[in-house]
């Protein structure tokens, strides 16, 4: 059993967003062309593309994120028309007045299963109110979680595009999900790709906070920044202090062609394998903990 719990939902309305960041002069179809990529056709018809991905793959349920913020509509729509094979998460800008009501609306009535934040992007401290404000709404949810990412921060679509990325990447840090996690104990925290480069902030945040998953997503190319560091033994370092039960597999795939990224899975299937670990725990690690959290 295979579960992803980290795919983009790229969507019209999001590359009508990057366009609009250029300037509005560029159709959807000719942003795509410069990219290389399939443009998208509706919500519905990008959500089926992604089901016959997934069965391809084998692959059975997916986490897919709205991307930008108010892109929540494209997501909902694709997880009404196949409930049982995704889970949406959305992306959230605390310091928007309406914050907490868009995640309170969006959990409550559209269905969503995570609040996406990205201290670094919206320059907003996980130590400001508004943020706390907002856990406090995800808390009055049963079920709901709160994905942060910390660490760095690269946004490849921007990147080829030319597009600034403004981030402020001392406000990623992991230790400061733990004063949220421990104030909130029954909401899961997830932090993607094993905190981004801040692993041992990240060890020390899920070490003191059994409500702090990692999920495993992404190429995980922020081990360049620890010098000898594998991927390898960082899986055995998370699973060490975290335990198999809190580590979510994830690709951080996003668009078409390329679609579901194989390789990934592939990697990480062999460091588990070759690492010893039983298969209770791996299949825990590749579905069964994304289940738990986010059931049918």
């Amino acid at each position: 059993m295979i579960n992803d719990a980290h795919c983009h939902f790229f969507s019209n309305r999001f590359f009508t967003a990057l366009s609009s960041q250029r300037g509005g002069s560029q159709s959807v179809p000719d942003l795509c062309q410069e990219l290389g990529w399939e443009p998208p056709e509706s919500p519905d018809a990008l959500a089926s593309r992604w089901v016959k991905e997934l069965d391809a793959h084998s692959v059975g349920r997916a986490a897919l994120i709205a991307s930008i913020p108010g892109d929540e509509e494209s997501v909902a729509a694709a997880t009404r028309a196949h409930p049982s094979r995704f889970v949406g998460f959305f992306m959230l800008d605390p310091s928007k007045e309406d914050a907490p009501d868009r995640a309170r609306r969006n959990l409550a009535e559209l269905g969503f299963r995570a609040v996406c934040l990205f201290p670094a992007m919206h320059h907003v401290s996980l130590y400001d109110e508004r943020v706390t404000r907002i856990v406090e709404t995800v808390a009055q949810i049963p079920g709901a979680a709160i994905f942060i990412h910390c660490g760095a921060l690269s946004v490849g679509v921007r990147q080829k595009l030319g597009l600034p990325s403004h981030f402020h990447f001392r406000l990623g840090n992991p230790m400061e999900v733990s004063r949220l996690a421990l104030a909130f104990p029954k909401v899961p925290f997830i932090i993607p790709h094993f905190g981004a480069g801040l692993f041992r902030e990240a060890l020390m945040a899920a070490d003191l906070c059994p409500n702090i998953y990692f999920d495993t997503s992404s190429t995980n190319r922020w081990i360049r920044y620890t010098p000898g560091l594998t991927l390898a033994e960082a899986f055995k370092a998370a699973l060490s202090i975290a335990g198999a039960s809190r580590l979510l597999f994830g690709t951080d795939s996003s668009f078409f062609p390329r679609g579901w990224q194989r390789p990934i899975y592939e990697e990480q299937k062999a460091i588990v394998v070759n690492s010893h670990i039983g298969p209770a725990d791996a299949s825990l690690i590749f579905g069964g903990n994304f289940d738990r959290l986010f059931p049918r």
